[in-house]
This record gives C-alpha cells, structure tokens and sequence, in this order.
C-alpha cells in the first residue's frame, strides 16, 4: 500500500465507548507501573502503534515488542528492529502463540525497570516486582502474550478485537508483574491505508467495513507485491486477474465457492481470503516498510563523506 496512492480506499472509523474507558483506564493506572511494554503487530509494525499511547506514556520506560513475528517477513523484521533500537527504544522480535522471545521480553522488562525498584529499595522499601503495564491495538496478542508467560489461561483470549476489556494484574514469577489493559484503538485514522491495514489483519471488526472491497484491495497489495504467493496459494497458472474483484472471483471459482448458476459466492471467497491471509497460509508478509530513521541517514552521511 506504501507504493501508490489510491483514492478509493474505504473509509474506516471506529472508536467504541469500551475504548474511551480503557484510555482513561490506562491514564489513572500508569503512576503504579515502572514499564510499559506495547504490543505490536510484526505485519504491520507502524500501522499498529497506537499515537495516542506514545502521548499517553510520556517518559515512562518503554519496551516494544513486535509479535506474530512468526507471520512476518524476517528480514522485514530485523530491519523494524533495528529501527526502534535506533529511535533509542528497546524491542524484542516475540511468538506469544509458540512462546519464542519469552525469556528476551521479561529480561528487558526487568533491566528497564531495575532503576525504579533499585531505587525503591534504595529508599527503604521491600524489594518487590517489576511492575509492567501491556499495551496495543485490539487482536494483536495481548492475551495470547500473557497466558504464555503465565504458563497459564488467566486471560480470557478471543480471535474478535475487544474482548479484554477489565484491568487486572497477572503475576509473572517473583520478578514481574504484570497489568493488563483492554487494547484501544485512536479515535481517527488520518492515514486511510493505516485503517486498511488494520483490517487486513483483523485489528478491526470485520462487521464494520466493506468486507468485499478491503478483501479485493488485499488481493490488489499482494498480487503487486508477493505474487509468487497467490500464484502457488491458489494454484494459478499463467497471468491472474489484475483486478482486485475478479481475482478473488477467480479464487473463488478454484475452491468451489459457486452457488446456482454457477456464480460465485463471494461472501464464502471472501472469508478463505481473509482466514489464509491472517493465518500465514499466504506465507510471510510485512506490510508496512521500514523508514530511514535519522541515526541511519546520519551513518549513510558519514559513509558519503569518506567516499
């Protein structure tokens, strides 16, 4: 989608009365949290991150962790990696389903907030744990995230966005303990493509857009940029549909989804698209690049000048 503007993209809004109460939710609890660890989707690294919490957090001590890494692009993702750590933000690459990056995620989480309960110490308090607040978008993991650390189901998870919805603290071992917050969504997307996005990944309800666009405009972003996906996906040969509703026509005809007459049920195309496309069945995708952050440019520079 970052490669050409389009000017029919459908217009996504949606901001619950559940997440205006999970913002304030978040306000009157980060004073009892030492670490604020986001959640973000490793597909869609930028369009995930929520602007609203950075204004929110401030300068609490921040962790990122970039999740369903097991669904993106690796080298798309060490490049996101690579990149928040140049901003001057720790973050780990994780798989809350698998458990990969588990140790990493609570290590950082504790080393960032080793100076405040230090301190804490310091001033004559006990020693306790450190106290971390999970943040993100709905559907990005949080829950998933939190039963894997506590080796248990203690946080009710859902495959729909917005089902955590109350707060409530999971203790993670004798070194961390965690607040879980409901994910919240910004209020507007001033970037249509950032909505789109979303959808694409299931952050949003798939009740409230134009389901049979946003699937065409899926398939227009993949065919462009991983054709070789579909083309074996859905075992097409020679050139596939370029536009975005004939292709998933054709998808349709090749796995059967006709109804009377022989025509397509594109509802039931749809729903395959969609399922194999946020499952990984359309292989590894990364939807969002990675900017050239300035420390970058900086070094870019410093190359020029010696050459």
């Amino acid at each position: 989608m970052d490669k050409e503007t389009r000017n029919d993209l459908p217009g996504i809004q949606w901001f619950p009365g559940h997440m205006k109460k999970a913002q304030r939710l978040i306000e009157e609890n980060l004073k009892l949290v030492d670490v604020v660890i986001e959640l973000l989707d490793a597909r869609i690294p930028a369009s995930s991150a929520n602007p609203m919490l950075a204004e929110i957090i401030k300068e609490k001590p921040r962790l990122i962790a970039l999740n369903k890494s097991d669904l993106a692009d690796s080298a798309s993702t060490k490049r996101w990696l690579a990149y928040f750590r140049a901003q001057g933000i720790p973050a780990v690459a994780i798989d809350s389903v698998k458990g990969r990056g588990m140790k990493q995620l609570v290590a950082k989480a504790e080393e960032l907030a080793r100076p405040k309960t230090d301190r804490f110490v310091k001033n004559g308090g006990r020693p306790r744990a450190a106290r971390c607040m999970i943040l993100g978008i709905p559907n990005v993991g949080k829950s998933s995230l939190i039963n894997r650390l506590a080796s248990a189901v203690k946080a009710k998870a859902a495959d729909k966005p917005g089902v955590t919805r109350a707060k409530q603290w999971i203790k993670i071992g004798a070194a961390l303990d965690l607040l879980d917050t409901p994910g919240i969504l910004w209020p507007k997307f001033e970037d249509q493509t950032v909505g789109l996005k979303l959808a694409f990944t299931g952050a949003i309800n798939d009740d409230i857009y134009d389901r049979e666009q946003v699937t065409a405009l899926l398939l227009s972003v993949m065919r462009r940029d991983y054709p070789e996906r579909l083309q074996e996906r859905f075992k097409f040969k020679g050139d596939m549909p370029e536009d975005g509703i004939e292709l998933l026509e054709a998808i349709g005809r090749k796995r059967g989804c006709l109804v009377k007459g022989g025509v397509v049920d594109l509802e039931k195309a749809q729903n395959i698209v969609l399922t194999e496309f946020r499952s990984g069945k359309l292989g590894l995708v990364t939807l969002d690049e990675v900017p050239q952050s300035a420390s970058t440019e900086s070094a870019d520079e410093k190359r020029g000048d010696k050459e």
